[in-house]
């Protein structure tokens, strides 16, 4: 499960233990999603371009989603002229079709993924209302209703993605106290 928190957001999530989970539970993945990208595109015969690999590390760096947008400013060379939306596009494009990064279409924007599903499988994400953090599951059990219903429909999923908006426990307790 990856947790990502924005880096400026109302409540700093300073808790008595260091960062929250949202924090610690990405920055973790970090070097190890890094790791099987590079690996997943060697053995695949494709290439992780300067872009694709500033992109990845820009997503893995920030513990909320990214827009596109956003994503340009922070990759782009300092005091350069800033990278081509097209290209930051195509980059994002190369990354989700590898399962290297998902969007999240609520959002616009997208967030690393360390865990090395397809870009096919079903995934849930849980969104923080509050701070922007992402819990990422892609359960067997999740994976097995979501065929069972589409099967009872003679529904053909392409694309199996659901966004969760709420609270998560780190803004409810901030809440409650």
């Amino acid at each position: 499960m990856t947790k990502m928190q924005p880096a400026s957001d109302a409540h700093h999530h300073d808790h008595e233990h260091g960062l929250c989970q949202h924090a610690h539970d990405h920055s973790a993945h970090a070097a190890t999603g890094l790791a099987r990208a590079e690996k997943v595109c060697r053995e695949r015969g494709l290439r992780l371009t300067p872009i694709r690999r500033k992109a990845l590390e820009a997503l893995y760096s920030d513990h909320k989603p990214v827009g596109a947008y956003d994503l340009a400013d922070r990759i782009s060379p300092p005091g350069g002229r800033r990278l081509a939306p097209i290209s930051i596009y195509r980059a994002l494009d190369f990354l989700v079709e590898q399962g290297f990064v998902h969007r999240l279409s609520s959002r616009n924007a997208f967030i690393a993924c360390p865990h090395g599903h397809g870009a096919d499988e079903a995934v849930a994400f849980l969104i923080c209302e509050i701070c922007g953090g992402v819990d990422e599951d892609a359960s067997p059990a999740m994976r097995q209703a979501i065929r069972g219903m589409a099967e009872g429909r003679h529904f053909q999923t392409s694309y199996q993605v659901v966004e969760i908006v709420g609270r998560c426990e780190h803004c409810r307790d901030a809440a409650a106290a």
